[in-house]
């Protein structure tokens, strides 16, 4: 089966590695001369919303996918017209919009935190009057791994951030007392059928990434059942196909419920916090996305062994490479990126648990 990823990165990358063993063979769509995904597959070298590229990819493949949320969703919705596209273009849309994101969640009776659009000074100082502080001015569109939002401690800092965000349609949200970080990973198939991962924890520093430990220390099966119920209902409703993750706060009295869960948002694809299912569950998320949308039936979801634990290498932490791969049980991932800018992602390691 012929799978086209629009976009050409790390996670398509490993979508690749695990869907060839499977019989597949992939074409990348990502202007970079030099995607790590490029050396996997066919290389169009074309810009997401570039016509002729796109068309070149739908005519060739059985099914489209994306490595990245923040695909043009008019991009998948001419490919749908010529191909199947999974997940539907439709998740696109409602994820890139943080706004719409978290009216579609609420929607679904899953709650979140807070929250008013801002698009002037006066419906800002409503906004804050209304949700009071500290609070997060995000972006409404755009932004990852905590760029486009600022921490407002005072409503005298409000005007200010939204300054240093361009004055960008926003979205003002309560500030979360959280207790940790978690999220969840599943897939839908084209029959509708849903497994799930156990929830993980997850550490940030500069809103990036930087640890998650499988399963979560102290997870409880209430805990995992009211995550799968959230993420099933989001999977329903969107008639998603292939992986989605959404990320939670984890906190005291929420929803009611001591330990309760507040949705923070979702992510349409493959996930960050999914990459230690490569060594540390019997089949990898990037293996049941690509299950998924090519109609395979999902594969098992259970732990290989205790547990594992996933490091992202940020940076220059790739420089470290030659003591992980020195380390005995350690599995290192380099992603072949060029330079090692700060808050780049390079790489990660996992560490199974015995």
């Amino acid at each position: 089966m012929k799978v086209a990823v629009l976009g050409g990165g790390q996670l398509a990358q490993m979508m690749a590695l695990a869907g060839t063993p499977l019989g597949m063979s992939f074409t990348f769509l990502d202007p970079a001369p030099d995607a790590p995904a490029g050396s996997l597959g066919r290389h169009v070298r074309s810009g997401f919303e570039d016509p002729e590229g796109l068309d070149a990819i739908g005519q060739w493949a059985d099914v489209v996918t994306w490595d990245f949320e923040n695909v043009p969703a008019a991009s998948a919705r001419r490919l749908a017209h010529q191909v199947a596209v999974y997940p539907p273009p439709h998740s696109l849309e409602v994820s890139q919009d943080r706004v719409v994101e978290k009216e579609f969640l609420r929607s679904l009776g899953i709650p979140v935190p807070a929250f008013a659009p801002v698009d002037s000074n006066e419906s800002l100082r409503g906004a804050v009057e209304s949700i009071g502080t500290p609070c997060v001015l995000k972006t409404r569109r755009l932004g990852y791994d905590g760029k486009g939002q600022r921490l407002v401690r005072a409503a005298g800092e409000a005007e200010e951030a939204w300054r240093e965000l361009a004055r960008q349609p926003a979205v003002l949200e309560a500030f979360v007392p959280f207790t940790r970080e978690l999220s969840v990973v599943a897939v839908r198939g084209r029959d509708g059928a849903v497994v799930a991962y156990p929830l993980v924890e997850n550490q940030h520093g500069e809103g990036i990434l930087r640890l998650t430990r499988a399963p979560a220390p102290g997870l409880t099966p209430s805990l995992q059942r009211r995550a799968e119920d959230y993420v099933g209902r989001m999977l329903a409703a969107l008639d998603y196909v292939g992986v989605l993750a959404l990320e939670l706060f984890q906190v005291d009295g929420a929803d009611g419920v001591d330990g309760g869960l507040l949705a923070n948002e979702f992510a349409p694809r493959v996930h960050n916090s999914g990459h230690w299912t490569i060594e540390g569950a019997v089949t990898s998320q990037f293996e049941q996305h690509i299950r998924a949308i090519c109609g395979l039936p999902p594969g098992v979801t259970g732990l290989t062994r205790g547990g594992a634990v996933m490091e992202n290498l940020i940076g220059d932490d790739v420089e470290r490479w030659p003591e992980l791969v020195a380390e005995r049980g350690a599995h290192v991932h380099i992603y072949g990126k060029g330079e090692a800018r700060p808050g780049r992602k390079m790489g990660h390691v996992t560490r199974v648990v015995r």
